[in-house]
């Protein structure tokens, strides 16, 4: 992985919404599942979970889109960038697509998932990898090695 320093800026395609994070991400992941291939139009999506308050909205005003359910899945309001989620229930971290930010470099997955649905081509280069999500009792010690590792 190369160097990151906090904080990190990042922003929609067409600029009009921009984001900042401080603090650093408890994981990175790769979604394969049908849902992200279609919001994406591609493979899978990629995806740094952070602390909620280490991520702030500095410009615009970003809209749901998505299938507009209890998980709130955040567009440019312009261009339509599928740009963060706020996962149902979990209101600690936000799912921020890595892309977004200014400098993505620094990104690799850690954690792939819904690889049960992935194209078969789709390689992602993650150390772990479910058929669906990994089991709750499982993110900790994810989080744990993510986090030495980085």
């Amino acid at each position: 992985m190369s160097e990151r320093t906090l904080p990190m800026e990042g922003g929609c395609r067409c600029g009009r919404v921009r984001l900042k994070i401080s603090a650093p991400p408890l994981l990175t992941m790769a979604c394969h599942c049908t849902g992200c291939q279609k919001m994406t139009s591609s493979a899978y999506s990629l995806s740094a979970a952070i602390p909620s308050e280490g991520f702030e909205v500095i410009q615009g005003e970003p809209v749901i889109g998505g299938l507009h359910g209890v998980t709130k899945h955040y567009f440019c309001p312009h261009c339509m960038s599928w740009m963060f989620t706020r996962p149902e229930g979990m209101d600690w971290f936000v799912n921020l697509r890595a892309t977004m930010l200014d400098d993505p470099s620094w990104f690799t997955p850690f954690i792939e998932t819904w690889t049960s649905e992935k194209l078969s081509f789709a390689e992602t280069g993650a150390i772990y990898s479910y058929e669906a999500l990994p089991e709750m009792d499982a993110y900790e010690g994810l989080v744990k090695e993510y986090m030495a590792r980085s």
